[in-house]
C-alpha cells in the first residue's frame, strides 16, 4: 500500500483526543478490521509504503518524517511498525520522538505472540501473512528475480525447511494460495491460525 490516509473523513475532525496509527502498509488490512471490530472511531490510520521492508534502512527516516509531519495534529502518535530489519534504529527514533511502537523483532512475531514465537526458535522456517500471501509476486518472486531466474530459487530458499503460512483471517483460497508459494520454492508447508497476536492488544493500549 502506498503513503496513504485511510480515514472516514479525513483530517476536518481531528481534535482533542484523536489518535494517529502510523504503520506500515502491509498491516493496513489488520489494522481497519481492528478499529471496526472495537468502534474506535477516534483513531485515524497513515499507512507508509510496505514495500520499505524491502529497504530497512529507509523505514526509520521514513517514520521519523511522518511523526513530525502529524504529531502536532494529535494527542497520541502510536508507531505500528516492530523493528522490522532496523537494527534498532527504530526503537531508538521512537524513543527520541516520545513516540510509543510495538515491541517484537518484525510482523511475524507479534503476529504469533512475541513469548510464542521466540519460544518456538525456528530457524529454517519462511513465513507468509495474508498480506504476503497476497502480495507474493510483488514481495517476493519479482524482487527476488526467480521470474526471471527461476535456478536462483535454491541459493534463496535451501538453508529453509517449511513455509509457514500466519493466517489472520479464515480465507481457504488464502490458505491455498500459501500452499501453492510453499510448492513453488520447495518448501513443506504449514498453516498457523494466528489471528491479529499481539497487535490487537499493542492498538487497545493506543486506543486508550
Amino acid at each position: 500500500m502506498d503513503d496513504t490516509d485511510l480515514t472516514d473523513d479525513g483530517y476536518a475532525a481531528l481534535g482533542k483526543g484523536r489518535v494517529l496509527v502510523l504503520a506500515c502498509g502491509a498491516l493496513a488490512h489488520e489494522i481497519t478490521a481492528i478499529l471496526r471490530l472495537n468502534s474506535w472511531d477516534h483513531i485515524d490510520l497513515h499507512c507508509l509504503p510496505a514495500i520499505l521492508h524491502n529497504h530497512p534502512e529507509r523505514i526509520t527516516p521514513a517514520v521519523e518524517k511522518a511523526v513530525l509531519k502529524h504529531r502536532q495534529t494529535y494527542n497520541t502518535v502510536f508507531v505500528a511498525y516492530a523493528d522490522c530489519g532496523t537494527g534498532g534504529h527504530l526503537q531508538a527514533a521512537c524513543d527520541r520522538l516520545g513516540v510509543e511502537m510495538i515491541a517484537g523483532p518484525h510482523c511475524y512475531s507479534f503476529f504469533e505472540g512475541n513469548a510464542a514465537f521466540a519460544a518456538r526458535d525456528e530457524i529454517d522456517a519462511f513465513y507468509l501473512t495474508d498480506f504476503l500471501t497476497r502480495q507474493f509476486d510483488a514481495f517476493v518472486t519479482k524482487p527476488l528475480g526467480l521470474d526471471r531466474h527461476p535456478e536462483l530459487r535454491d541459493m534463496y530458499f535451501g538453508h529453509y525447511k517449511t513455509l509457514v503460512y500466519q493466517a489472520q483471517t479464515d480465507d481457504p483460497a488464502l490458505t491455498e494460495k500459501a500452499r501453492a508459494c510453499a510448492e513453488t520454492l520447495g518448501l513443506a508447508f504449514e498453516r498457523r491460525f494466528t489471528g491479529y497476536g499481539d497487535l490487537a492488544s499493542a492498538l487497545g493500549r493506543a486506543a486508550e
